[in-house]
């Protein structure tokens, strides 16, 4: 058999990349003077252009008393990802997260597949062919959506849904639907929406002539000479009461940065440290934060649990204030929108004195989670801030796996936040990074000065500490704005 007949060939298994012998048997390789017609390449195109069925990413259920009731509130969705680079693992765990996504978007996922291409089809993402097989899979599937690894262009999403027939989003689609899902403040609301008409703008469409209607002269009524015209297209009127809804976004975001910025300026003058737990999806950050202070928000095992920032006041073994906030997860190509709308949030991070990067120790591939992070936290101005590397799930992680995130990645801390373990060690590595106090002085506090003396033990570090007949006599470490206020009460 040619090389070529296997070019539209679908694999129904992904447990490890195909050889020479695979495809070609020993007794049906070409021989004689046909070998100076074989073209070697053929082979890794042929894996290459093949849609590959995905193993175990199907959400089907299995007790049939259940299916009536999902599919009244479930859509049913077959994946399909392009393998561009990196290896077979590397494509599968892509596509696994992508089903993860879309179980939290609440989806079935009946389906993945893989196309193994040098870059996806410029007009429907997996070239024409492939959307002809990939229709098929739909029809045999029941599948209402596809969902597509990736960003795709307008052009992409409209070419490829005609040829399906059904709904097709990609990838930034569905991490803004489970952001609109789970934004649950005021400001989070106001931030996913503004990322959602972001992306829709320039995928705004209609179907038939519907969005070609015009209203203008006649219709629109006698405006006068020069008045008269073509008018605006119903699209046209769309986007302009989208880009009108944004501006007013924007200008509601900023004046909800403005509270967060005074809180933080507070929180600067004060000098009271602060500490940034950030690291990928479902890494653990709310239950780590939950572990060290009590704070009780919400922990769920799903992608995006977690969208509005909580801050909570923690305090060291030397009773030194500082403040632990959660943020938002990352995840891999998180979509630009969201970067730019969540950014006033994100300066939570950029602003603290220290970032707790959580990292999945039960993850298939945690070192790529960490190059992600790192990746959008250059993207928000914050890879110089201080970093502490802490490996969560160490519980459900293999010892192999413990020991070679060890060597990977060194001055880690190994935690587990279901269970407590390294949990001291946590909190004495982030006492000691977190910075302290600059200002050493001895004053002697008056008595009706209370105030001024517990703002001390707030925010700075008493070192000794004596009752006399003219005041409490304090020896301490405290920041510069504090230590002006107490210049009055120095003494030798």
């Amino acid at each position: 058999m040619h090389p070529r007949a296997h070019r539209d060939t679908i694999h129904t298994t992904m447990t490890k990349p195909y050889s020479d012998a695979d495809v070609f048997p020993d007794d049906l390789l070409p021989d004689g003077p046909a070998e100076a017609d074989y073209d070697g390449d053929q082979l890794a195109r042929a894996d290459r252009q093949a849609l590959r069925r995905v193993a175990g990413l199907s959400t089907e259920l299995a007790d049939v008393t259940e299916v009536e009731y999902r599919q009244l509130r479930l859509e049913r969705v077959v994946l399909v990802g392009v393998w561009t680079s990196g290896t077979v693992v590397d494509a599968d765990n892509s596509m696994a997260e992508l089903a993860a996504l879309a179980e939290t978007a609440g989806s079935e996922v009946l389906e993945g597949v893989v196309q193994r291409r040098d870059r996806p089809d410029t007009s429907t993402y997996i070239g024409s062919g492939k959307a002809r097989e990939l229709r098929d899979i739909v029809l045999s599937t029941g599948a209402d959506t596809v969902i597509c690894d990736g960003e795709l262009t307008p052009a992409q999403l409209t070419a490829l849904e005609k040829v399906v027939k059904v709904k097709v989003i990609d990838r930034t689609a569905l991490i803004l639907d489970i952001f609109a899902q789970h934004a649950s403040s005021k400001e989070g609301k106001a931030q996913v929406a503004l990322a959602q008409m972001q992306y829709m703008l320039p995928r705004l469409r209609g179907w038939g002539e519907s969005m070609s209607r015009q209203a203008g002269g006649r219709a629109g009524g006698n405006a006068g000479v020069g008045l008269r015209g073509p008018g605006e297209t119903k699209i046209e009127t769309d986007r302009r009461r989208i880009r009108e809804r944004m501006a007013k976004l924007r200008r509601e975001i900023k004046d909800m940065k403005k509270t967060r910025d005074t809180m933080r300026q507070e929180r600067v003058r004060n000098q009271v440290p602060s500490v940034a737990i950030a690291g990928y999806t479902n890494a653990g950050k709310s239950s780590l934060l939950n572990r060290l202070t009590g704070a009780g928000v919400l922990v769920e095992d799903a992608l995006f649990a977690t969208l509005d920032p909580t801050v909570r006041r923690a305090r060291t073994s030397d009773n030194r204030d500082y403040t632990l906030s959660d943020t938002v997860g990352f995840v891999r190509h998180l979509p630009h929108q969201l970067v730019e709308a969540f950014r006033s949030t994100l300066e939570e991070v950029s602003h603290s004195d220290l970032i707790v990067h959580v990292v999945d120790g039960a993850h298939a591939d945690p070192i790529a989670q960490v190059n992600a992070v790192r990746e959008v936290l250059a993207e928000i101005e914050a890879a110089t801030v201080p970093e502490l590397i802490v490996v969560n799930k160490v519980d459900a992680a293999t010892q192999e796996t413990v020991l070679w995130l060890t060597r990977a990645l060194p001055g880690a801390i190994f935690v587990s936040a279901r269970t407590g373990e390294g949990i001291g060690e946590l909190r004495a590595e982030v006492e000691r990074l977190i910075p302290r106090a600059t200002v050493e002085l001895r004053v002697c506090v008056p008595y009706d000065q209370g105030g001024l003396v517990s703002r001390v033990h707030d925010h700075g570090e008493v070192l000794a500490e004596e009752h006399t007949p003219e005041g409490t006599a304090l020896r301490a470490r405290v920041g510069a704005a504090l230590a002006a206020e107490l210049e009055p009460y120095a003494r030798n």
